[in-house]
């Protein structure tokens, strides 16, 4: 067998190999290894953890760039004291793989400023730190989107990018007048992702019983909603808006911004 000659430094070797940030860090390492008279066992496994760990931080970042979060939140910047209508132990299987693996779907409900998007994108989020991708969008864009595709007879072709994500969030703000065939292209991706066993996060301004109102068709909004719940949870937000917590809290005739 033939074998291809190797370069004859060191850099080279790792260049060949993909192996940046060994390649960063070893000058330094070996210095400090020297000094601490560190083994060759140690030496390695401090190398080969940094570079896991950059490879891992640059999937991630990668992948939050590529979800198009609006705004980038985690779990635990959530305040579980002001937004006392959810625990963070209900949201358990929801922060796992299990997310995904057991294609378990969540839908927050509440008015504006009750923190809806933000646990939204964290559990977003966290699917990312567990492996997998996930994508953001507004119902009024995903229905646009895919109603223009659909006159266009391109329909199939456009659902590709809602479908095949890990993890599709649905950002559902209540104000929107839809197309009139929102409620079938919304059931689409719906039902696909269901088949494929892959679960939605999905936020809504309106109590569930409008959704159907909301999309023109009750009994399609029925049977949006039925997959989703089947192994999913249906979370609802109350208390005052998040965005006016540093007003007197008596003050009950402020309204809050619109989420």
């Amino acid at each position: 067998m033939n074998r291809q000659p190797l370069p004859d430094d060191l850099d080279g070797m790792l260049r060949r190999l993909h192996l940046p940030t060994v390649r960063r860090l070893h000058p330094e390492l070996i210095l400090r290894a020297e000094e601490e008279q560190m083994s060759y066992r140690t030496l390695l496994e401090v190398l080969f953890t940094e570079e896991i760990a950059h490879r891992a931080q640059t999937r991630i970042t990668r992948s939050v760039r590529k979800a198009k979060f609006p705004f980038l939140r985690t779990i635990e910047e959530f305040d579980f004291t002001f937004q006392t209508a959810v625990r963070l132990k209900m949201l358990g299987s929801f922060l796992g793989p299990e997310l995904v693996t057991e294609a378990r779907s969540a839908v927050f409900s509440g008015p504006p400023g009750r923190g809806k998007t933000h646990l939204a994108v964290a559990i977003a989020h966290r699917a990312i730190q567990n492996g997998f991708g996930a994508r953001f969008t507004t119902a009024d864009e995903l229905i646009g989107d895919l109603s223009r595709a659909a006159a266009d007879a391109r329909l199939e072709d456009a659902l590709e990018p809602y479908v095949h994500p890990h993890v599709l969030v649905i950002d559902e703000r209540g104000y929107q007048s839809y197309a009139s065939d929102a409620a079938n292209v919304l059931y689409r991706v719906v039902n696909d992702r269901y088949l494929k066993g892959r679960p939605m996060i999905v936020t809504t301004n309106e109590p569930l019983a409008a959704l159907g109102g909301l999309l023109h068709d009750g009994d399609l909004g029925e049977a949006i909603l039925d997959p989703l719940l089947e192994r999913g949870s249906h979370f609802v937000l109350r208390g005052r808006s998040y965005r006016i917590r540093h007003l007197d809290p008596e003050a009950d005739d402020l309204e809050p911004e619109a989420a």
